[in-house]
């Protein structure tokens, strides 16, 4: 049987086609397939004699895949987190503690105390709560367990009743300046050719590139920080100059992932390994790139890469 590929007609009650879930999230349904086929985020429902559709609890886990995901998390942190259930799961905010808790108690009280913090506008609160947390557990825990989460929190008070941009911009720069000193406090670095980190064109979602520079720093791997919305020829040209052993590349959106130039940048005279993170990228990675699951699977990748 053929599936509608308009949206239209395509409800049957709670049982929703690919095409109409697509539409009720604004991305494509190449998509939604691929987060099926990588993430185990498909639909559930079976209609005798049609495709399978996705019911209210698939739609709700993709929804809460998207706010992550436009907030800065990598797709299999938000998947993961997904499936899991940020409501009331252990599991999904799992985080070491003290001996005398539990460990998913100790997270979800943290995700409170830094959502609370963020909600309050106290930067210098929400400051302290990530840097205890990363003197703790480090940037990959604190980022999967407490960031993430507390992000997806405050974006459902802006999804809700349209507010809650000015508690997103506290939370954001409070993380980014914890993780902008943990990158400035690495002063050896192991590796000879540094990992040269920027954003797809018109990519302005940088969050992401610093919490992995903050986690290579941990492994004593050294960056050089881009940032947003560099252009395919300048970044070419710093690449050029400075001969990275690799680069990082983060789009959010197919469309700004379209706009990298990844033919000559594989096609160097000094090769160089190209790593792609974030949801935008929809393509079997040509020679020469990897496609980058989780903030711990790109550690782990890029210190191979890179550390010898």
């Amino acid at each position: 049987m053929s599936e509608p590929v308009d949206g239209t007609d395509v409800v049957e009650g709670l049982h929703l086609t690919v095409a109409a879930v697509a539409q009720r999230l604004g991305v494509a349904p190449a998509t939604l397939r691929t987060w099926d086929r990588r993430y185990d985020l498909g639909p559930s429902e079976h209609v005798a004699g049609s495709h399978r559709r996705y019911s209210a609890t698939d739609v709700a886990r993709l929804e809460t895949m998207q706010r992550l995901l436009q907030r800065g998390a990598g797709p299999a942190e938000a998947a993961r987190l997904a499936l899991a259930g940020l409501q009331g799961s252990s599991d999904a905010l799992d985080m070491p503690g003290p001996p005398t808790a539990t460990a998913g108690s100790v997270a979800s009280k943290s995700v409170r105390g830094l959502s609370r913090a963020a909600m309050a506008l106290d930067s210098a609160d929400c400051t302290r709560i990530i840097e205890q947390s990363m003197v703790r557990c480090g940037t990959v825990s604190t980022w999967n367990n407490l960031v993430a989460p507390s992000l997806v929190e405050v974006g459902r008070l802006w999804d809700s009743n349209g507010g809650g941009i000015d508690v997103e911009h506290v939370l954001s720069e409070s993380v980014l300046s914890v993780l902008v000193r943990r990158i400035a406090a690495l002063d050896a670095p192991a590796n000879d050719r540094s990992v040269l980190m920027a954003c797809a064109p018109e990519e302005q979602h940088t969050l992401p590139l610093f919490a992995l520079a903050a986690a290579l720093a941990e492994r004593r791997v050294g960056c050089r920080m881009l940032g947003a919305r560099v252009p395919s020829e300048s970044l070419i040209s710093a690449v050029q100059r400075t001969g990275p052993g690799a680069v990082v590349l983060w789009s959010q959106s197919a469309h700004t992932a379209a706009q990298v130039d990844l033919a000559r940048l594989t096609d160097m005279r000094r090769p160089v390994s190209v790593f792609l993170g974030g949801p935008g990228w929809e393509i079997t990675p040509r020679p020469g790139t990897r496609l980058l699951g989780g903030l711990d699977e790109a550690v782990e990748a890029i210190s191979a890469a890179v550390v010898f």
